[in-house]
């Protein structure tokens, strides 16, 4: 169970932390999240959230209704993600990914609840 909750987690955490780099140091992310709409605040507001988020989600001490603040909001991310990317008209495949990383979410947080089982 820990290889499971540990696998989902850690893969979530280092997208995060790409795409959080990639907001503030990518020209083709910066100028991806302006002809989204959104104003240049919100992609570094997101930037900083996603790293609180990599916090949260991977230290154990965290308490668990932190933790499920943290999960709630990651998959906000990526449902926020969804509807742009889809109103955009963008490729299927991105919305695809973002899909693929609400399920790794779902995983990491059902395997969460069965470590504080145990």
């Amino acid at each position: 169970m820990k290889i499971i909750y540990w696998t989902s987690t850690a893969l979530i955490s280092l997208m995060l932390l790409w795409s959080s780099y990639s907001y503030f140091f990518s020209k083709a992310a910066i100028e991806g999240v302006k002809s989204l709409g959104f104003p240049d605040f919100f992609r570094i507001q997101l930037g900083v959230l996603k790293i609180v988020a990599i916090f949260i989600l991977l230290i154990p001490q965290v308490p668990i209704q932190v933790k499920e603040w943290g999960y709630a909001g990651v998959g906000l991310f990526f449902v926020t993600a969804i509807i742009a990317h889809i109103a955009h008209k963008d490729s299927i495949f991105i919305s695809l990914i973002n899909v693929f990383f609400i399920g790794l979410l779902i995983i990491s947080n059902i395997y969460m609840y069965k470590l504080k089982n145990i």
